[in-house]
């Protein structure tokens, strides 16, 4: 069973998935930076803004995992 959720992450699938659920967590932390600058909170206003450089950190991983992937089934065919 491990080895089965291993292989769905190493797959394009899991990485739309994976995709998906950075991009809802993007639309949580726009929320969070919204209410820190209404509330003018530096602290969670710079928490929002680490947490946006993680998703964009993410996503860039996950966009070459994709490519990477993509480049496998041209080899492979």
């Amino acid at each position: 069973m491990a080895k089965k959720a291993k292989n769905f992450q190493k797959s394009k699938t899991g990485a739309y998935i994976a995709i998906g659920t950075t991009a809802f967590g993007a639309i949580s932390v726009a929320k969070q930076a919204k209410l820190a600058r209404n509330d003018n909170d530096l602290l969670r206003l710079v928490d929002a803004a680490v947490s946006a450089a993680a998703i964009v950190t993410g996503l860039a991983i996950l966009y070459r995992e994709l490519k990477r992937l993509g480049d496998d089934d041209v080899l492979l065919g």
